[in-house]
């Protein structure tokens, strides 16, 4: 099993995702393009010590950007949205 801390990279916090996270219990994180869905439930598990009830994930593809006459295409890379179990939450969102 990999480490925990390489398998989710960054939480994603936006307007969006907060009304989620308040609605539905649902957090946003970035994670590792190869992980799968068990890898992501437990690295979250283990990382926050909370008890995550599903994962859903997505790729999102790079836009494709310019500057001037060059052009070039940001990366492509994967997001996870964690629903968490009834009355379960992650401090380091509340602090936002």
């Amino acid at each position: 099993m990999r480490d925990p801390r390489t398998i989710i990279l960054r939480p994603i916090v936006t307007e969006k995702g907060s009304a989620i996270r308040d609605r539905e219990n649902k957090y946003l994180f970035s994670v590792v393009r190869d992980a799968n869905k068990i890898e992501i439930k437990q690295a979250v598990e283990s990382l926050f010590g909370v008890k995550v009830k599903s994962v859903k994930t997505m790729v999102m593809h790079g836009k494709v950007k310019r500057m001037g006459i060059f052009e070039g295409k940001r990366p492509d890379w994967k997001k996870a949205v964690v629903t968490l179990e009834e009355g379960q939450t992650i401090d380091l969102f509340e602090q936002v």
